[in-house]
């Protein structure tokens, strides 16, 4: 299986899914990560911090945007490598986008088209009212997969493709039943508590974001806590499928075969991320 992401910025693959990826490249799947943006102008904490020293770092006062973006890929290039993403695409556009841009989507096409993936990740366009680039990077994604199921390889070459799952993450609501929000909610979680270690790490990275330290403990355990207790293990991710599945039964989950309602809350309760990644 052959999975891509497809985010705006450098960190969202690592804080939206990591866990979930790290699990795919431990069973030997093939994962990709499709960036847009070079993200040098989004979350400069770094910088931020060392103007307000007395002393500040003059060589970070002074950084341009090539030296910060070149920081951003670097971090993302480590984080990468904890988390077994095999591959990373990077299309380098400045991150002050406001609208969708159709040269974007046809690099979206190109890449897509390339890799061919099974399954595709990326945000959940949480609002389409008011300027957002997460929501206006899965806006340019999702035209980039209709560009490439109409593909003919006697017009442009190359053959249609379509991906055969698309999971949105960060949802920006969290009921556990189908009835709470009209069935608006994640229906489907990963149990990413084996890996958290590797999630934290990668996290970790991303340094001149302020995403390292107790910042990423604290995510690991808000965030990723939230959605382990809906699942009923320690440590999640949510996401929600775009197309219907087909089933020749009624699944069930091996999962939810073993849940106990009455007893979960044991189970998920018995690691604590601060204790076990402490900051060094």
């Amino acid at each position: 299986m052959k999975v891509m992401t497809i985010y705006a910025h450098p960190a969202d693959t690592i804080t939206n899914c990591g866990g979930t990826l790290a699990l795919h490249a431990k069973r030997g799947d093939e994962v990709v990560a499709l960036i847009l943006t070079h993200g040098g102008r989004l979350h400069p904490n770094k910088y931020a911090e060392e103007w307000r020293k007395d002393n500040p770092d003059e060589s970070l006062l002074h950084a341009g945007l090539e030296e910060i973006a070149l920081n951003k890929r670097r971090e993302l290039e480590r984080a990468a490598q904890t988390i077994g993403i095999s591959k990373l695409i990077l299309l380098d556009y400045d991150d002050n986008y406001s609208v969708v841009n159709e040269e974007i989507v046809d690099r979206i096409a190109e890449e897509v088209s390339k890799e061919r993936p099974d399954i595709v990740i990326c945000d959940f366009p949480m609002n389409t009212a008011f300027h957002n680039p997460h929501t206006i990077a899965t806006q340019m994604a999702f035209a980039g997969l209709s560009k490439v199921s109409l593909f003919l390889k006697n017009l442009d070459g190359q053959a249609e493709y379509q991906v055969k799952q698309i999971f949105l993450t960060s949802l920006p609501v969290s009921p556990i039943d189908g009835l709470s929000l009209y069935g608006i909610r994640n229906d489907v979680f990963i149990d990413i508590s084996s890996v958290v270690g590797e999630k934290i790490k990668a996290m970790d990275e991303f340094k001149s974001q302020g995403y390292s330290g107790l910042f990423a403990r604290k995510l690991l355990e808000s965030y990723n806590g939230e959605y382990g207790r809906a699942a009923g293990v320690n440590f999640a991710e949510g996401f929600y499928r775009v197309y219907n599945e087909t089933h020749s039964h009624l699944p069930l989950t091996e999962a939810a075969q073993k849940s106990d309602l009455l007893m979960r809350h044991l189970s998920y309760s018995t690691m604590s991320i601060r204790e076990m990644f402490p900051l060094t």
